[in-house]
């Protein structure tokens, strides 16, 4: 009787430590998944932003037109956006590619690790008249 309660409890153990193992991938997915969102989405709040630049006249600090005042770096982003140093709790942003008269090239690199070992990395490539494009990069 006791090899059978002692089997037993052995198995309830490696099931129970099987089952926490499969909880903590779990969680870990989760997190990097809703960093991704949630830098997705500033993103996008940015994007907007980027249009109101666009189509503010160059007299009242927009872009008359254009995306060109937008330069590579957190600087440009300082045009959209009040964030010091561009970041917040979901991760840092910055213009990756200068503006040009038609588009810009904004970025954002989260918090949470990916499975690749890289932080996640979302771009948004924010065009007039055409829709925006939103790439996952990690």
């Amino acid at each position: 009787m006791a090899q059978q309660q002692l089997l037993l409890i052995t198995l309830v153990v490696i099931i129970l430590g099987l089952s926490i193992a499969v909880a903590i991938g779990l969680f870990g997915d989760n997190a990097v998944d809703a960093n991704r969102d949630a830098v997705s989405q500033d993103l996008l709040n940015f994007s907007a932003r980027a249009h109101e630049f666009y189509r503010r006249p160059s007299l009242f600090n927009g872009g008359g037109g254009s995306f060109g005042a937008l330069t590579a770096g957190a600087a440009g982003l300082l045009r959209l956006t009040n964030l010091p140093g561009g970041k917040n709790g979901n991760g840092v942003y910055t213009v990756s590619t200068a503006g040009t008269a038609n588009q810009v090239t904004l970025q954002g690199v989260g918090t949470e690790l990916a499975a690749d070992g890289n932080y996640v990395t979302v771009l948004i490539l924010i065009r007039e008249g055409l829709p925006d494009s939103i790439y996952h990069v990690h």
